[in-house]
């Protein structure tokens, strides 16, 4: 029997501001001392009032035009009434019934709405007790909710990577998962796939619709939700734990149990936890201590206002090396996902003057052999592009003699080294080295004779019909120059002494 997975993603991201949602506490994620970051309000004291942080606000309504969302004129929040020790009120404020944006769509995947509310403490769990760090609670959260359209763990995982992505261009979130910055909650189902009609029909015999699958109008499977997964790794790897998980239990004829289930990171496997919650446990209504906003009595946050705001997206970006440069989009992706790399790239086109061939030049050189010696010494490596010593004007100075073939790849592939460790003019540099590329016929006239006298059986090999060879004669040539002489006019020389 065939399986039908439907996967719906939950996505909280810590928002950067400069205080918390209702409370002028600090909002600082590198605050390592417990307990310092704390106020009567945030801490839940009675008389307290919130008060509601304008910017958390605008970073949400600005995800939201990103993403072509509808942008509430009305919006209010909510009390999400629960009891556990990260929850100082009792209740978490959140947004229900009018959140901020609503629909929209990322990555081809369409939301359900983006929401804004406050983050919860942090537990830390002992052999036989528990500690709690307030620094988290009342820290700004972004939760998007996109709809039960995603049909594979790998499609879950690209989702949340380009969300993240997303947030970061906007500057509205560091997202980083291994702070807790961005926490993915995935809910998974699946349906037996009737293959055609008459399996349809036989299912409804059996009285068993959820059989049919959705392609022939049977009921989606039963949703367990697959809690705080802190890394894109763990994502991918729970999800398609619980799509086989699922798929075991129908086979036997067990039932799927509608509850939320944890990752054992050590296990590689899901566990439960508890049931899952509906709605109405949580009995939300509307916080009586906030106002309703109306969003469109602020000209600050009008529709236009926010879009003339928005800086080059993921997207467009993409669009737009793919348009100027002939980069297509999976090649262009370490360009986008590393700002500082897509840029230091365009300073480098601009310097090549939108040569097409130079500029795809620079791009191969760029995330293949510069990427690389970033990397080359272990107890100092360079993380960040900015921080390497080679120029785009002189990096491109160097793509500009390699498609001259002033200068052979091998060539460049040396003086790359020099240059991204101490920097430098690469044409002096070849020129102290003497290492452009030789082409006078006359200078390596000498050099192939030589050759060809060294190796007179393989000469004779050639002279009887074995064109092979030649490329033997060139490498031995490239050797004998050290990678300086022209591989090209090497092969004319030899062709014509060889004949």
């Amino acid at each position: 029997m065939e399986y039908r997975p439907t996967i719906g993603l939950e996505i909280h991201a810590e928002l950067k501001t400069r205080t918390k949602m209702f409370c002028d506490s600090k909002n600082d994620p590198d605050e390592t001392r417990p307990n310092v970051n704390v106020c009567p309000v945030c801490m839940g004291h009675p008389g307290t009032l919130p008060v509601i942080n304008k910017e958390a606000v605008r970073h949400v309504v600005r995800v939201g035009v990103a993403v072509d969302g509808k942008i509430a004129d009305f919006t209010e929040f909510d009390r999400k009434n629960y009891f556990y020790p990260d929850i100082p009120k009792g209740y978490q404020i959140s947004q229900y019934k009018y959140p901020l944006v609503k629909g929209g769509k990322l990555a081809g995947i369409p939301l359900t709405r983006v929401h804004l509310e406050e983050d919860t403490a942090k537990s830390f769990h002992k052999d036989t007790y528990s500690l709690i760090d307030f620094n988290r609670a009342g820290v700004p959260l972004m939760e998007l909710v996109t709809e039960p359209a995603i049909k594979s763990a790998e499609e879950a995982s690209r989702f949340a990577k380009e969300l993240q992505l997303l947030l970061q261009y906007l500057g509205a979130s560091d997202a980083n998962m291994e702070k807790g910055e961005m926490r993915v909650e995935a809910n998974v189902s699946i349906v037996p796939q009737a293959k055609n009609f008459r399996e349809f029909l036989r299912a409804f015999i059996f009285r068993d619709p959820s059989r049919a699958g959705t392609k022939y109008g049977g009921r989606l499977g039963v949703k367990v939700e697959v809690k705080n997964l802190n890394s894109f790794r763990a994502v991918e790897r729970a999800i398609a734990y619980e799509i086989g998980r699922q798929k075991k239990l129908l086979e036997k004829g067990e039932p799927v149990a509608q509850e939320t289930r944890g990752w054992d990171e050590n296990k590689q496997e899901t566990f439960s936890q508890r049931t899952k919650e509906e709605s109405h446990d949580y009995r939300y209504f509307p916080d009586p201590d906030l106002p309703k906003l109306r969003l469109s009595e602020l000209p600050e946050f009008s529709h236009e206002a926010l879009r003339q705001d928005l800086p080059e997206l993921p997207r467009e970006r993409r669009a737009r090396y793919r348009a100027d440069f002939g980069i297509q989009d999976k090649d262009a992706e370490i360009l986008v996902t590393n700002r500082t790399l897509g840029e230091y790239f365009e300073n480098t086109a601009q310097e090549l003057g939108r040569d097409q061939r130079k500029i795809k030049l620079a791009f191969n050189y760029l995330v293949s052999d510069v990427i690389g010696l970033m990397r080359w010494d272990d107890d100092h490596p360079i993380t960040d592009i900015g921080k390497i010593r080679m120029s785009t004007h002189h990096f491109a100075e160097l793509i500009k003699m390699t498609a001259a073939n002033e200068i052979t790849s091998r060539t460049a592939k040396d003086l790359l080294v020099l240059m991204v460790s101490d920097g430098g003019d690469p044409r002096e540099i070849a020129r102290e080295r003497g290492l452009f590329q030789k082409s006078d016929e006359a200078e390596l006239e000498g050099t192939v004779k030589k050759i060809i006298a060294e190796n007179a059986a393989v000469a004779d090999d050639y002279k009887k019909g074995n064109e092979k060879v030649l490329q033997f004669f060139v490498g031995q040539g490239m050797r004998a120059t050290k990678g300086a002489a022209n591989p090209a006019v090497l092969a004319k020389l030899f062709k014509r002494f060889l004949s």
